[in-house]
């Protein structure tokens, strides 16, 4: 009776059956005890027969069991109708959230968005405070992910993107639509976003924009089979405001009756009045078409030959875009494997991901559309451009065309085919190892592999209006491109587990290793075959790392964090090769101290940290070598007759890390067992030693110009988070969440002082629109100020006098306004009565300003481009503008306020709970995907990237039905 033994066992949740991590169990009236892992297993040392054990885990009811020399144990725990404690990913690791010093928000799979969601990113977009997530219209297209609004001014603002432990390249390949296109969004269990540099410090170099964490689902014990399947049909549902064919009549040879009298004179001279058509054609209209959605995917998890959870998933994804020939097309297999051995001191995960991804690729079109005049048709069966409509002059020698710039948008996109296919393995192996004669300390090791293997070939028809071209020279009529990026990692980290007395101390320590190999070809094939342009790529970057992180948690309520990484790169030459990024976290669960007994408030924990990243994602990574380019004809020797060409040097820097160090203190809070919970996190991130091309000191260097770290800006802001279970019975439950974050970024420090000029005039007159410049938010816009008349009306070519010379020039403008918002705002809301559920999710912008460049270059009566007509902006009629001209393109008028609040999806489904005589259920629904836009900008959509407005891929209404089956 005196024998003391050892149980080992795992803790479940009782309804989903799914492991629970983070599970306390302790021998009743004593201190001896441990928690549960990531898979919910445990191992509880000297015991003897009699003992109780308590099993307790927030959210769930405490459960006892009495110890009778059993050697395993399976423990099922109910809900108690309280949120769970997460267990959250963290970097090398996880951690209790309510143990998190850090800012981490952890969204997983039952809280994603709903809906047509193609790409990974797209499931927590506006859920989560400080991240901002702007996709294009384009099916299956990237999305810039901004985290607090990114630290850098022109190296990558992109957060590092890591997947089951493997940090991926943000480098996309050839044929593929985006980086994390490849992923199967239905494969994913939970995203981890670390935010402050206390979180992701332990990244080190490449920390700096945050770190997403993805983890994918993994097998179970049970046997289940899920079927999802969902179709949706979309269409445009907006168009930019230009003419009309009839209006456009009427405008340029005004209007008459039916007698043919003249009522209203036309703008336009006879000459142009002649140049009508007798066609009504809307070009927009014609792009774009009604689009289908097929996305089905198939799961298979249990347990195979009993001994090892594994999950197999197929998925096939079809998505058409607005424009006519844009297809994405992806076909995905998964797999994971994690098994345990010798008493689950031995883990493994195998995971792999392979993924095919054929693509349709579409030109941009929209600012064809919007020009090409709406009274010519689309075809002409005497024109040789395969009967396509386009202006050319058949009287003279190969039809030259009368406007060498714009072409019939619909035959740009029928007369292209432009193809790509990228195929995708990626995962990883990770080895887990709980010593036997120290079974605190495990030893991680981690291979990760990602291949992405792409090839784009774009053909132009023969009879097109015009081949490839690039300042007016002809590349010929096809390009093609393949290109390979192989990503290999190797991470080995020992984690340490101790509780001494009233202090629970964990540690961790490691190395890592990582190359990223990049290999290609692409060029444009000419008419002539001797002259084929082609340009080879092969840059190689290798990252070498060694971290270190402790965590101190004192009578569960004081809390410390500290990590520090030392990070290698090629990049950066050998002086400036090595960084360090060190981090310190406090926590304080006040509640402990001041409100423990207090059956209404049930978390409250501060949090303060402070901590270094780095940045090192540069376009090129010899920046830092003097490289000598093969000269022309201006950089010649004469060598016995013959001119030989010569080495001619580039600019280079004694580049080295952009560092942002960052500060942030935050509060998390709990009411009602969790129902109600969330967090208030306020922050400043200053960064230093920017990467730009900026000036150089005559003699300096081969260039005026060049690559070099100078320049600080900083970023303060706020955000907060709520979560509340409104109601929460056995038929209705209903949860909302909000979240809102304001930010403000402010650029410090240029090089020299100098401003940097950016953006696009769109007028073609070397005006650029935006600026970056000491004491004011990046890519802030660069106006002239209109001027008005006593009625309000703006007054062409009339703007104020900034700087009283008497002249109006380049020195007169001024900085007015940015494209930052001034809050972004998020809302969501599940509910759940009986067997049916109903889901939206909103998001706003509030302040955001948008440089509308359609109407700030279209809005005159200059009907005719290089002798032809074209449409205008309806906006003329407002304006009565007439030139267009450099100063008139960049007035501050254009300048609108693109404020909106956007409904990304509602859908309305039933459940079916015992279907096929109670063997499985089946859940059917339907609903829309980007369901309304309100907003006063007068463009076609205020989302727009960068702030600049020159034509976009709009996004289109879906409506999708879809059935769900489970078995």
């Amino acid at each position: 009776m005196l024998a003391q033994s050892t149980l080992t066992g795992n803790v479940s949740d009782k309804t989903s059956e799914l492991p629970l991590p983070g599970v306390n169990v302790i021998i009743k009236g004593t201190t001896n005890g441990t928690i549960t892992d990531f898979d919910g297993n445990f191992t509880l040392s000297n015991l003897k027969s009699g003992d109780v054990i308590e099993f307790s885990y927030v959210g769930f009811k405490t459960l006892d069991v009495t110890f009778s020399n059993q050697r395993s144990i399976q423990i099922s725990l109910e809900e108690d109708n309280a949120q769970l404690d997460e267990v959250v990913l963290i970097g090398y690791g996880t951690v209790k959230k309510r143990d998190a010093t850090g800012s981490v928000t952890q969204i997983s799979a039952e809280d994603f968005n709903k809906g047509a969601n193609v790409t990974a990113e797209n499931l927590l977009n506006g859920k989560v405070a400080g991240v901002t997530i702007n996709t294009s219209g384009a099916p299956g297209s990237g999305s810039e992910i901004r985290i607090r609004g990114g630290s850098s001014l022109l190296a990558s603002n992109d957060p590092l993107i890591v997947i089951d432990g493997l940090p991926i390249d943000n480098n996309g390949v050839a044929g593929a639509t985006s980086i994390l296109s490849s992923i199967n969004p239905n494969d994913i269990e939970s995203f981890s976003i670390l935010k402050d540099a206390s979180a992701t410090a332990i990244y080190g170099s490449r920390a700096s924009n945050g770190v997403i964490i993805i983890n994918t689902k993994r097998g179970s014990k049970k046997l289940q089979v899920d079927y999802n399947f969902q179709y949706g049909s979309g269409r445009n549902v907006g168009e930019i405001d230009v003419f009309s064919a009839d209006r456009y009549r009427d405008l340029v040879a005004g209007t008459f009756d039916e007698n043919g009298n003249q009522l209203t004179p036309g703008v336009g001279t006879p000459a142009q009045v002649a140049l009508l058509g007798d066609a009504n054609t809307n070009w927009q209209k014609a792009i774009y078409r009604r689009t289908d959605f097929v996305d089905n995917n198939l799961s298979i998890k249990g347990n195979l030959f009993g001994a090892i959870p594994t999950r197999l998933s197929i998925g096939n994804t079809y998505q058409e875009g607005l424009r006519l020939t844009n297809e994405f097309t992806r076909n995905s297999v998964s797999l994971n494997l994690s098994p345990s051995f010798f008493e689950n001191h031995l883990k493994l995960r195998i995971s792999a991901n392979y993924t095919n991804q054929r693509n349709r690729f579409a030109d941009g079109v929209e600012g064809s559309a919007i020009r090409f005049d709406p009274t010519q048709p689309i075809y002409d069966e005497n024109s040789p451009y395969d009967g396509f409509f386009e202006y050319y002059n058949p009287s003279l020698p190969g039809n030259p065309f009368l406007n060498p710039s714009t072409g019939n948008p619909v035959a740009q996109l029928l007369q292209t085919n432009d193809r790509g296919l990228n195929n995708r393995l990626f995962g990883n192996f990770e080895i887990d190892y709980k010593f036997h004669f120290l079974p605190e300390l495990r030893a991680v090791v981690n291979f990760g592999y990602d291949n992405n293997d792409g090839e784009r070939s774009r053909t132009r028809s023969t009879n097109a209006r015009s081949g490839f071209q690039n300042n007016n020279i002809s590349l010929g009529t096809k390009f093609s491109e393949n290109n390979q990026r192989i990503n290999k990692l190797l991470d080995f980290y020992f984690i340490y587990n101790k509780k001494f007395g009233n202090l629970d101390f964990e540690g961790t320590a490691g190395y890592s290793y990582q190359k990223f190999e990049n290999s290609g070809q692409a060029g444009f094939e000419a008419t002539d075959p001797t002259d084929e342009r082609r340009y080879y790529v092969d840059t190689d970057v290798v990252l070498l790392g060694y971290f270190g992180r402790a965590n101190f948690n004192l009578h569960d309520k004081y809390l410390l964090t500290l990590s520090y990484r030392r990070d290698g790169t090629s990049r950066f030459g050998p002086d400036n090769r090595w960084g360090n990024f060190p981090a310190a976290a406090l926590g304080w669960k006040i509640k402990e101290d001041f409100f423990k007994d207090s059956t209404v408030l049930s978390d409250l924990k501060l949090r303060v940290g402070w901590g270094i990243t780095g940045q090192q994602s540069i376009d090129n990574p010899s920046f830092y070598q003097s490289i000598y380019n093969l000269g022309d004809a201006n950089s010649q020797y004469i060598i016995g007759g013959q001119p030989v060409n010569v080495g001619v040097p580039s600019a280079f820097g004694p580049l080295k890390w952009e560092e942002t160090t960052t500060y942030n203190v935050g509060l998390d809070y709990g009411f009602y067992e969790n129902r109600l919970n969330g967090s208030l996190d306020f922050f400043y991130k200053l960064s230093q030693d920017l990467f730009q091309i900026g000036p150089f000191a005559d003699g300096s260097n081969f260039s005026n110009q060049g690559p070099q770290n100078v320049g600080d800006m900083s970023s303060k802001g706020v955000e907060f988070s709520i979560n509340y279970d409104v109601f929460r019975s056995e038929d209705f439950n209903w949860n909302i969440g909000f979240n809102a974050t304001k930010f403000e970024r402010r650029i410090e420090k240029i090089a020299l002082g100098s401003p940097l000029f950016t953006g696009q005039s769109g007028a073609g007159t070397g005006g650029t629109s935006q600026i970056l410049q000491e004491g004011f938010t990046p890519f802030s816009f660069f106006v002239y100020k209109q001027l008005y008349d006593s009625t309000g009306a703006a007054i062409e070519g009339a703007f104020a006098d900034l700087n009283g010379d008497g002249i109006i020039n380049g020195d007169d403008r001024y900085i007015y306004k940015n494209p930052d918002p001034d809050l972004l705002l998020g809302f969501n809301s599940n509910l759940n009565y009986k067997n049916f559920d109903f889901a939206f999710n909103l998001r706003a912008s509030i302040g955001n300003r948008v440089l509308n460049a359609v109407e700030s270059t279209r809005s005159y009566y200059a009907l005719i481009q290089n002798g032809v007509l074209e449409n205008i902006s309806t906006n003329v009629l407002n304006t009565n503008f007439v030139e267009q001209n450099g100063e008139n393109v960049l007035s501050d008028m254009y300048v609108e306020n693109a404020s909106f609040l956007r409904m990304d999806y509602v859908t309305l489904g039933y459940t079916f709970p015992k279907w096929l005589d109670g063997n499985a259920s089946l859940r059917l629904f339907t609903g829309v995907q980007n369901a309304f836009v309100i907003t006063k900008y007068g463009g076609l959509d205020p989302e727009v990237t960068g702030g600049f407005d020159n034509t976009i891929y709009p996004r289109q209404r879906q409506f999708l039905f879809g059935a769900n089956v489970k078995f």
